[in-house]
């Protein structure tokens, strides 16, 4: 598929520009120094759209009306340190059409929420005008995803995993660039004319003694069946969303991430900090809270 057209000179600040998002420069791959190029699916007939945002961008899967892959970086030292109004005003990325974006159809009258793939604040840093821009931008309905709208232990802990890292990186300029999206599977269930996903991945990648560093999580949303199956789908209703279950994180090989999506993660799995383990039981390693997370090799 032929990209966007590119951004056009001009900063990402004021309303005719925000409303456009012209100046867009996007993800920078070069941000932490190491390059780490944008996630793209390994598979040559898979086709998907960049769609550069203030701060990050978001590789998009047509096919699914979702994104692949999201890629934001985070400059911890010039985050906005007061918290910009929410307006939840989501919309439609004015470059792409409409049919190819799943919008507000999917999220109305349901238990369903609009799942920031790039966290709102993680990319409003800079000057006001920046901030304001990526702000925005991370209302735009290809930075979203289905998920259950229960708020427990997992969700709130992978909704912090970007805090807990930053940290983390903070003698290191406390700089990250992080990769987020859907596990886009063929098996995910249907729901007015969209596939819902059950599972979402993140990787983080920064510095660590000079030298590049990544770690991956995976966030499950999927119905527990291992206790009571009846129980688990009982709530599915003729034309109504997928039951959902309770949201589970776990940290995982980066590569099992890549094998995972389908995706090329570039330089990413070979410098993963989770140690790898045959042992399936041990291999995905479930995190209660982000003392879990293994960051030392």
């Amino acid at each position: 598929m032929t990209p966007p057209d590119s951004p056009r000179p001009g900063g990402p600040g004021g309303a005719a520009s925000r409303a456009t998002l012209t100046g867009r420069t996007g993800y920078d791959e070069s941000f932490l120094g190491p390059a780490v190029p944008l996630p793209r699916p390994l598979a040559p007939d898979l086709a998907t759209v960049v769609l550069p945002y203030t701060h990050f961008s978001v590789v998009l899967r047509p096919d699914r009306r979702l994104a692949a892959a999201t890629a934001v970086c985070i400059d911890g030292q010039r985050l906005m340190e007061g918290v910009l109004a929410r307006e939840d005003n989501w919309r439609f990325d004015p470059r792409l059409p409409e049919d190819r974006q799943v919008g507000e159809d999917i999220y109305h009258d349901n238990t369903l929420d609009r799942g920031h793939l790039v966290r709102r604040l993680d990319p409003v840093w800079g000057d006001p005008a920046e901030c304001e821009a990526a702000n925005d931008d991370t209302f735009h309905f290809t930075n979203a995803a289905p998920q259950a709208n229960v708020f427990n232990q997992g969700k709130k802990l992978w909704q912090g995993l970007e805090n807990y890292l930053l940290d983390h990186a903070a003698e290191f300029d406390r700089k990250l660039t992080v990769f987020t999206g859907p596990v886009l599977h063929d098996s995910d269930p249907p729901y007015r004319g969209v596939q819902v996903p059950l599972r979402f991945w993140k990787v983080a990648a920064f510095l660590q003694g000079g030298a590049l560093a990544s770690t991956g999580y995976v966030l499950d949303q999927s119905p527990d069946l291992t206790r009571d199956a009846d129980r688990a789908l009982a709530g599915a209703t003729p034309g109504g969303p997928p039951p959902l279950g309770a949201f589970r994180t776990f940290q995982v090989p980066v590569s099992d991430i890549a094998e995972l999506t389908g995706l090329d993660l570039g330089p990413l799995p070979a410098c993963d900090l989770m140690p790898l383990t045959r042992a399936p039981a041990e291999r995905w390693r479930r995190l209660e809270s982000p003392d879990d997370i293994v960051l030392n090799g």
